[in-house]
């Protein structure tokens, strides 16, 4: 295989984000280029006048455009062996997000955008001014791993950071400059996922037109990081223990093995030891990837971060609505403080880009926040009044309260449809219908 690029700029601040840069992987060769501003085009392609240009028979002339921008996105231009983003061929011409470090493919050619989101940046790269204790000791544990080969094993709820953590420890360490390859192992079937990670040769299975390198081999010299780790069926488990004990990845239909240098950095939300307990999850891979365990602690238990990572995720938010950046509520900021994020990172970066969408370009308040009350709660304890006590049919009184919510949306985002349909949690044509249904006046298009 041939020698990773390595870029040929120096690296920016340790605890700066790097330009994003395109790495292109195939069985004969790679090739890596920086991405164009926010709003350029970067076509990729074999013909020697694409902006990348990539000399492989599975590759059309003029194959995709990769569009810089918030988000990034990656456009089919009628190719013959189409375009791949998570395991779906696009339609022609169709246009669909990709997030940095994510794998995607044209023809039979690896490719991903290598970067850091100044929003992460901020989060865990650069940290706020003040980070709970727990995060602080955490932190310092990631930059001493970063410089070890440890496999690292990332436990932590949904939405925490473990991406996060995983992109710091790869950064922090002597592989910096190679690619770093996520894959999420539950977003793909059996098949595919053993496809992605360790590649198949021509003809191996059905529809297998083309050799096609995999994501192990494609991370040569730098790191793959596994999310979901806890979602491999037993088969790809087997699998994985070779590669972690052999340092060599064999591709479907292969007569022999390939030696591969990988860090690998998996992470789940699950509680390995107890599937390993119920027979879920092999004890032995489970020791192979406990090199060493680090436990991202939920935003619960981070306080601190919750208001510096709020205005963080509001200045994206306000520089893709076209808005400057808006000021937060006290009464907003105490809603932020009071709520207990089961979803975590995640939840409160929604919160937020929801809450700009409400507020219309004015100060963010408490009615834009909306936080969801306790699970355990009911979510409409006294709405729903008694048919018997008012004489009103079950059916009525679900009317109701479906058109209270909906005129209740409509009015917080303006008459917006768009934005009432979000928030309500479902498409605008349903709400056009339901609209029309209960007899309700329109609001606004958007």
């Amino acid at each position: 295989m041939a020698p990773v690029p390595t870029p040929d700029r120096t690296r920016t601040s340790e605890l700066g984000p790097e330009p994003p840069r395109l790495f292109a992987f195939w069985t004969s060769g790679s090739v890596a280029t920086d991405l164009p501003s926010d709003g350029a085009d970067l076509v990729v392609g074999r013909s020697p006048d694409a902006g990348l240009s990539i000399p492989d028979a599975s590759v059309s002339r003029h194959h995709a455009v990769i569009r810089t921008g918030t988000p990034t996105t990656v456009q089919d231009l009628w190719s013959r062996n189409g375009t791949w983003v998570r395991g779906r061929r696009l339609g022609p011409d169709e246009v669909v997000p990709v997030g940095l470090n994510e794998v995607f493919r044209v023809g039979s050619v690896t490719l991903v955008i290598q970067g850091e989101s100044p929003a992460l940046a901020t989060a865990h790269g650069a940290p706020p001014a003040a980070l709970d204790p727990p995060m602080e000791e955490l932190l310092r544990l990631v930059d001493t791993v970063a410089k070890s080969t440890l496999t690292v094993l990332l436990l932590g709820e949904t939405g925490v950071g473990k991406e996060v953590a995983a992109v710091r420890i790869h950064a922090h360490s002597p592989r910096a400059k190679a690619p770093l390859i996520r894959l999420n192992c539950a977003a793909l079937s059996e098949t595919l996922l053993e496809s992605e990670l360790f590649g198949h040769e021509r003809g191996a299975f059905t529809g297998a037109v083309t050799t096609k390198m995999g994501l192990f081999e494609a991370a040569d010299g730098g790191t793959i990081f596994l999310d979901e780790i806890g979602e491999c069926t037993p088969a790809t488990q087997v699998k994985l223990l070779r590669v972690l004990e052999q340092r060599e990845v064999q591709r479907i239909g292969a007569l022999r093995p390939r030696p591969i240098d990988v860090r690998v950095v998996a992470a789940t939300h699950r509680n390995l030891q107890q599937l390993v307990a119920e027979g879920r999850f092999r004890e032995d891979l489970y020791f192979r990837m406990n090199g060493i365990t680090l436990t991202i602690p939920p935003l619960r238990d981070r306080p601190s971060e919750i208001l510096p990572l709020a205005r963080t995720f509001l200045r994206d938010a306000c520089a893709r609505s076209g808005y400057p950046e808006l000021p937060i509520t006290e009464a907003a900021a105490a809603a932020l403080m009071g709520h207990a994020w089961p979803g975590n990172v995640r939840e409160l970066k929604a919160t937020i880009e929801r809450a700009v969408v409400l507020s219309g370009g004015r100060a963010v308040d408490e009615t834009h926040v909306a936080l969801a009350p306790p699970r355990s709660q009911p979510r409409h304890p006294t709405t729903i009044p008694s048919p018997a006590a008012n004489g009103a049919s079950l059916p009525d009184a679900i009317s109701a309260l479906e058109r209270a919510q909906i005129e209740d949306a409509l009015r917080a985002c303006d008459g917006n449809q768009t934005a009432a349909a979000k928030v309500l949690g479902i498409s605008r044509r349903t709400l056009v219908y339901r609209l029309s249904a209960l007899g309700i006046t329109r609001g606004r298009k958007p």
